[in-house]
């Protein structure tokens, strides 16, 4: 590893053991040395293959999970757990945190094997180079905005101006880099993923990155941005491709069941095999466990009861096959399509917690704990349209509505579950709260909802059952309210990076 990269690991005696397990991660088993890999086309792919293989590791993709989900209210956390998942959930941020040492350490393996990538290839390169130089392109952006997210303050807060981390490209010569701003790091996501859509010519299917997949994260991160028209122009790119379609029926409860590459829906995952399975260290093992508690799982994270009660105002709602209640005669049957009135209480927590399992993250292809997460999926680019419509105002308002609907009605409502601008002024709600409300339905337990509340300068609240008030008085005070203004909606920036680094300030 060349000195550009030292800042992102320790030092001394610990460096060299990191600097081996980092050449490790992004290398494939058969790389060659790291001064020789790359002669010609075969070494690329081959060392881009590595790099996909970092979001797989459980450093990485379990330790993001945590610290991008676990700070929603779809979950409850139902005991205490001396893992740091539990100070991601209760907001109890610490400078060294695991899960946060792990999502920093990993991001910038996969940023400097992807520079090594893109600074090798021209962008006149074969059509076959070009493309890989595309995929590495997709891959620094999406780690970038998955980092600025974590570490640096919304976008909306300031414009921009805030404090995010130390961008690191092919160019970067600087050894000791210090943090560059929201807006910059945002700036860098577009240019590559930008890039990345002018370079990828292959439709490859959704384990790997294609013209699609840069055109769906950028209307993401357009929309993060407050750029609504650009989310919209990309939204629609994607939407419009032909490339995938909504599931409905028996397909859609259940989409995560079956083979990540057959599904139409999916536009990018994080790829698990049948022999990649994680058993206990899978996500899926905290939020469900077949027969209770510890036997094929830990199942410690339920859905939280506010989010059930949005999710049963509609006992119709598909959306219902991806909750499994733990009853007192075991977990009911799949799919759960109604309410049930004997969902098992978890005692340990005063009040006591109803026992909802979530298994958005189990059972692919028939494994109790086999899961590929979904990144990017049809669903959320009419969201994301529909809530850029909102935003633009009356003139588009119906715009929104009508992207809303068509994701309600593939869940199975109709009639009074349909929204309408005259149902939502009788019931006090504006055509944004309608949106992110059907965010929340639909995109739950995937990584967003802090991050939708947050961006839109709104309040996170909580106020059911969960460890987050252990620390109430009286025991019997469920609530915690996080602002949008709060300190903790953001980490510490690692301090045994710091340590190294002393260009690296601290979050407050």
């Amino acid at each position: 590893m060349t000195s550009t990269y030292r800042f992102l690991f320790l030092a001394g005696a610990l460096a060299l053991t990191v600097t081996s397990a980092c050449k490790k991660t992004f290398e494939p088993s058969t790389a060659k040395n790291e001064d020789d890999a790359l002669k010609n086309e075969a070494d690329v792919k081959s060392a881009t293959i590595g790099t996909y293989a970092v979001l797989k590791n459980a450093d990485y993709v379990r330790s993001i999970h945590f610290l991008t989900e676990y700070q929603g209210d779809n979950i409850a956390q139902a005991q205490t757990s001396s893992d740091a998942l539990s100070n991601a959930y209760r907001y109890t941020h610490l400078v060294d945190m695991s899960h946060v040492n792990n999502v920093w350490r990993q991001s910038y393996g996969v940023v400097n094997a992807a520079n090594k990538v893109i600074a090798f290839t021209p962008d006149g390169a074969s059509a076959g180079m070009r493309q890989l130089k595309g995929e590495n392109l997709y891959l620094r952006g999406m780690i970038y905005f998955n980092l600025v997210r974590i570490f640096g303050r919304p976008y909306p807060q300031g414009n921009g101006a805030n404090e995010a981390v130390p961008l690191v490209l092919e160019s970067t010569t600087t050894e000791l880099p210090a943090r560059n701003s929201v807006k910059e790091i945002y700036d860098q996501v577009v240019a590559d993923l930008t890039k990345a859509a002018e370079l990828l010519s292959e439709k490859k299917n959704n384990n790997f990155a294609s013209k699609e997949v840069a055109q769906a994260l950028l209307a993401r991160v357009y929309l993060y941005m407050g750029n609504n028209a650009k989310a919209i122009e990309f939204a629609n790119l994607v939407i419009n491709s032909g490339r995938y379609n909504l599931l409905t029926g028996d397909s859609y409860k259940n989409y995560f069941r079956g083979t990540p590459e057959d599904n139409k829906e999916t536009i990018f995952c994080i790829r698990h095999t049948k022999a990649e399975n994680r058993d206990f260290s899978a996500i899926g093992s905290m939020y469900f466990s077949e027969g209770g508690q510890g036997q094929t799982g830990w199942g410690e994270i339920y859905a939280s009861t506010e989010y059930m009660a949005l999710l049963d105002q509609h006992p119709t709602d598909m959306r219902h096959a991806f909750i499994s209640p733990y009853a007192a005669s075991g977990v009911l049957s799949w799919p759960y399509t109604a309410p049930v009135a004997d969902v098992r209480m978890n005692t340990r927590l005063n009040p006591n917690t109803p026992m909802y399992y979530i298994n958005k993250y189990n059972y692919q292809e028939g494994l109790v704990n086999l899961s590929s997460p979904v990144y990017l999926r049809l669903a959320e680019m009419y969201l994301i349209r529909a809530e850029a419509y909102a935003k633009q105002g009356a003139g588009t308002a119906q715009l929104a509505i009508d992207d809303l609907n068509t994701l309600r009605q593939r869940a199975g409502l109709s009639g009074a579950g349909l929204h309408t601008l005259v149902s939502l002024a009788a019931a006090g709600k504006s055509v944004l709260d309608a949106v992110l409300e059907e965010r929340r339905l639909e995109l739950a337990f995937e990584g967003h909802r802090a991050y939708d509340q947050f961006r839109n300068n709104r309040t996170l609240e909580r106020n059911y059952p969960g460890t987050h008030s252990l620390n109430n008085t009286p025991s019997t005070n469920i609530q915690q309210t996080i602002l949008p203004s709060d300190n903790r909606v953001i980490y510490f920036i690692p301090n045994r990076e710091r340590l190294v680094n002393p260009n690296l300030t601290q979050n407050p």
